[in-house]
Parts: C-alpha cells; structure tokens; sequence
C-alpha cells in the first residue's frame, strides 16, 4: 500500500516539498530525473514550479507524473533537512567560515 500526496510545494534547486495523507512531510530532490525522458522538460524552471496535486500523486502540464510510491520511497523527512543544514551552519561557525 502506498501513500497519497495530499500537498507539494516546489523549492529551489528542483526539490519539492511533500505532505503525504498521514500528514508526514518529505523532501523529493528531482534533479537525478531530469536527464530522462518527458522529465527533461522540468529543467524550466519556471515549468517546474508548475507542480499540482492531481489525484493521488503530483502532476505538471502535459499529464508528467510520478509514481506517489516513488515519491515517498525517494524522500527524506523534512526535520532531517533541517538537523542537516543546521549541522553546516554550526561546522561554519566553528571553522571561522561566515555565511
């Protein structure tokens, strides 16, 4: 059984936020698909940003889809980007580097 995309919201560098039916949110980093067939077109970004929920899954113009099971299989929870980007800020501050 596979879980329902019930939001998405697209981020900077060809990610999209995720919020499945159990209400738990991910991150999707599309870049590794951009090179495949139909998906090359989401290389606009302005295209990219385009993204909907459409059924059980996302959507952009032109019926591209990917599979919901895909999405949730090839995602990371959102806290964990966070801890992650929370661990470069606090190693730049410890080695002197400034944002």
């Amino acid at each position: 059984m596979y879980l329902s995309v019930s939001k998405v919201k697209a981020l900077e560098g060809y990610q999209l936020e995720l919020t499945f039916e159990n209400h738990e949110v991910k991150i999707f980093d599309a870049k590794p698909y951009l090179e495949t067939g139909v998906f090359k077109m989401l290389k606009d970004e302005s295209f990219f940003q385009r993204v909907k929920v459409s059924f059980d899954t996302i959507e952009w113009p032109g019926g591209i889809d990917m599979d919901p099971e895909v999405l949730y299989d090839k995602s990371r929870p959102r806290a964990a980007m966070r801890v992650a980007e929370e661990g470069v800020a606090y190693d730049n501050e410890q080695s002197g580097a400034q944002k």
